[in-house]
């Protein structure tokens, strides 16, 4: 069996973009356009089976991870999750573990729901976008009716049967405002890790409008920079907070994991409630399709020509963005943004080009500071290996390689 020569993460969607809510950012509803003639919006047991398979088979790494998404994947049932448990179960390999994780707007959490979830060791990511009038302004059920009782009544409930829940807040154009009150509200209900997803929306790409509950550029930036300041000054070492976090890999010399801000992407297919698979689920539309996994395994299909093409595409940017002194740190951001034109008229500027600049130039000196620090310590580590090794090369009547001007046996051998 094909295998792919890469990790990759997928985003199974079983559910199709079926929720309870009606959120008026999620650019995922939408696809009910593509998906108009499709009876039922459910992933048959025969895909699931097919789908864990070929997933199981594809996976170079120790651990393999399933990300369950939506829509809203709850909607399914706990006995449709129980199954996916029962086929994983029943394919693991001896030598890889098995993961899972479920993002979800927690309406439909129960405490039957919270035990499965505990008992499988399942990650629950949690759209949460603020304290309560923040949260309710775009995030509403059927009708216009509130969510956030509900949504926040599921994170305790989660944190009671000690499920791991990290907070996903889309950041739109009304949070946005309010950084410091949204990030403290975070602190109160203590959540471990956040993810600040910025919305920005347009109904299926079809022009540069974008929506009103879009982020404002500027203000995305600004947002960041007040978050990073008191994260940085009162809870570096207890909240972990995504693109801090994964922009500081930097310092050490390793590349970013989030997809928006890598120099390639394709890593992040999508696979269907039918079995179609897409190179991403911004792109889920006919010109990205790469097959299906009733016909062609997706392993093949990751390391397909179509999704390298795809990935490989995410570096063709306008001069203005290659001559940007923050380039290495945002590589052009995500592709479905890039709909403004560069100050010499070329396509390609990401929407939000003005906010990342502004945050990550912000961000450079804290990425110098852990470099240095980083380079310091190795070097400590270094010195005190060579001085063990030349302890060792040393006799004890010989004089003490500290130069002291003593014997060794007198001077360092006492005091190792």
């Amino acid at each position: 069996m094909k295998k792919a020569t890469r990790t990759f993460q997928v985003f199974a969607k079983p559910a199709s973009y079926r929720c309870n809510l009606r959120c008026e950012y999620c650019y995922y509803l939408d696809k009910k356009n593509y998906f108009i003639n499709s009876q039922s919006l459910q992933m048959s047991d025969d895909i699931l089976e097919c789908y864990i398979r070929q997933h199981i088979n594809a996976s170079i790494d120790p651990v393999i991870t399933f990300s369950w998404h939506g829509g809203e994947p709850t909607i399914l049932g706990i006995d449709f999750f129980r199954k996916i448990v029962a086929l994983q179960k029943k394919y693991q390999p001896l030598k890889q573990r098995i993961a899972n994780a479920i993002q979800t707007n927690g309406t439909l959490l129960t405490d039957d729901w919270c035990r499965f979830l505990a008992d499988e060791g399942i990650i629950v990511g949690l759209s949460l976008d603020g304290p309560e009038e923040m949260h309710n302004r775009f995030r509403s059920a059927a009708g216009q009716q509130p969510t956030f009782d509900k949504a926040l009544n599921s994170y305790y409930r989660l944190k009671q049967h000690k499920v791991y829940c990290d907070i996903l807040c889309t950041v739109n154009s009304h949070n946005v405002k309010y950084p410091l009150q949204l990030y403290r509200f975070f602190k109160e209900i203590e959540a471990p890790y956040i993810t600040f997803l910025p919305v920005v929306y347009r109904s299926e790409c079809k022009n540069t409008e974008v929506s009103t509950a879009t982020v404002p550029a500027e203000a995305w930036g600004d947002f960041l920079i007040t978050i990073f300041d008191e994260w940085k000054q009162r809870d570096i070492e207890i909240i972990n907070i995504n693109i801090f976090e994964e922009t500081s890999r930097l310092a050490f010399g390793q590349e970013q994991a989030l997809c928006i801000f890598r120099k390639t992407c394709g890593d992040i297919p999508v696979v269907e409630y039918n079995g179609d698979t897409f190179s991403c689920d911004h792109f889920v539309r006919d010109e990205h399709k790469i097959g299906n996994i009733r016909n062609i395994s997706l392993a093949e299909m990751i390391e397909g020509r179509q999704q390298r093409a795809f990935g490989k595409a995410k570096a063709d940017l306008p001069d203005y963005c290659l001559t940007c002194e923050v380039l290495s740190m945002c590589n052009g951001g995500c592709p479905k943004d890039r709909f403004l034109a560069t100050p010499d008229g070329k396509t390609g500027l990401n929407y939000l080009c003005t906010g990342y600049k502004r945050f990550f130039k912000h961000f450079q000196p804290f990425v110098a500071e852990l470099k240095n620090l980083w380079q310091q310590q190795n070097k400590a580590r270094s010195n005190q290996m060579t001085d063990a090794t030349d302890r060792n090369r040393t006799g004890r009547n010989d004089p003490c390689p500290c130069g002291s001007g003593k014997k060794y046996k007198r001077c360092c051998l006492i005091k190792s």
